[in-house]
């Protein structure tokens, strides 16, 4: 799953159970924005700084970008004088390609003695600046998302151990911190819990997991499976989300996750501010409530007693009052639990409890 180790290792906040590829990497870290102009394409940096703080120095970026972390503007120079060992690339773009704009700020974090971590689907090792930038300054180039070895055809056949899953009616809008806020709730009332990481972000929180939209798509149910595998009974694997069973880009592993994990429950993530898919404005957000038949239909395949634990609304651009009214309105509307995760309060409470019901 990565190419090169590092030292620096350090353990999940969410769950300490055996996770596929255990990583560690060069800490702490210096975010690269790049010339990003949509938070929803920062993503990686965001989770990183709010759910690794103490291990983010500082944000470097470029001129173009509009996309700041709130975290100390630093030259990776700056950076490396103040304990860095390593320049993340906090950007998920479409298409997880590496800007040929982006290059000579990489370089320049290799001359400052820097290392690069990168979860992007372009390799590092692949440009040949940077590939000859390490070699003569003797930095390493590290790829998060390569995926495990040898995965499995998926059985499809029920498993012990229960799992949840968050969905999502988009990209990028929560499912990652649902999951991890839900992980983190389990583990407050002595459920034991894993958060199981699918994307770069996560298994950089996390320290492992499997990088789904890398895996080839044959394998990707089978994939989830490995993931998740059999458990004690009342153990939770909490698995992160991808995509959207509705995007028309990235459904594909969506399904895979559904399929391989075998939700006993799913939690709903959706952005309510959103009008239009990321990356694919043709196509408006769909309502929360066709994820929520559609999830449940094709779950059923692999889990027959499937359901939906709630839902997740990413209210981060609204004030409290706000934010927990729309929670009552949805709730009343939909007939479950909603609530915003990272939030908490007595919304994600009710959610919690739904989850865990028997």
């Amino acid at each position: 799953m990565v190419a090169d180790g590092g030292a620096g290792t350090r353990e999940s906040r969410v769950g300490q159970g055996t996770r596929p590829g255990r990583l560690a990497l060069p800490q702490p870290y210096l975010l690269f924005l790049g010339d990003t102009v949509e938070a929803g394409f920062a993503k990686t940096a965001f989770g990183l700084r709010d759910w690794a703080p103490e291990l983010c120095v500082g944000e470097f970026s470029l001129p173009d970008a509009t996309i700041s972390l709130g975290l100390p503007q630093l030259s990776p120079a700056e950076a490396a004088d103040r304990g860095a060992r390593s320049l993340v690339i906090g950007v998920a773009n479409s298409g997880g390609f590496i800007a040929e704009s982006w290059v000579p700020a990489l370089v320049e974090a290799l001359e400052a003695g820097l290392d690069i971590v990168s979860g992007m689907h372009a390799k590092l090792n692949c440009i040949p600046e940077l590939r000859y930038g390490a070699e003569r300054l003797g930095r390493r180039l590290i790829d998060i998302r390569k995926p495990p070895e040898n995965i499995p055809i998926a059985t499809g056949l029920k498993r012990p151990g229960k799992r949840l899953l968050s969905v999502g009616t988009d990209c990028a809008l929560g499912k990652k911190y649902t999951a991890l806020s839900i992980a983190r709730a389990f583990a407050a009332r002595g459920v034991d819990a894993d958060f199981r990481a699918t994307g770069q972000t996560g298994i950089m929180i996390s320290g492992g997991g499997i990088p789904m939209d890398a895996v080839v798509s044959d394998f990707a149910a089978g994939a989830a499976e490995m993931l998740s595998p059999a458990a004690a009974p009342n153990h939770w694997d909490v698995i992160e989300g991808q995509g959207s069973l509705l995007h028309p880009a990235y459904a594909g592993v969506s399904l895979a996750l559904l399929h391989g994990s075998q939700p006993d429950v799913f939690v709903v993530c959706h952005d309510p501010a959103r009008k239009r898919l990321l990356g694919d404005e043709d196509f408006e957000v769909p309502p929360v409530e066709d994820i929520v038949e559609l999830t449940i239909a094709l779950g059923r395949r692999t889990n027959p007693a499937i359901r939906c634990g709630g839902v997740s609304l990413n209210t981060s651009v609204m004030d409290e009052a706000d934010a927990d009214e729309l929670c009552a309105s949805e709730a009343r509307r939909l007939g479950l639990p909603v609530a915003g995760p990272v939030r908490g309060g007595p919304a994600f409470d009710a959610l919690i409890d739904e989850c865990l019901k028997p």
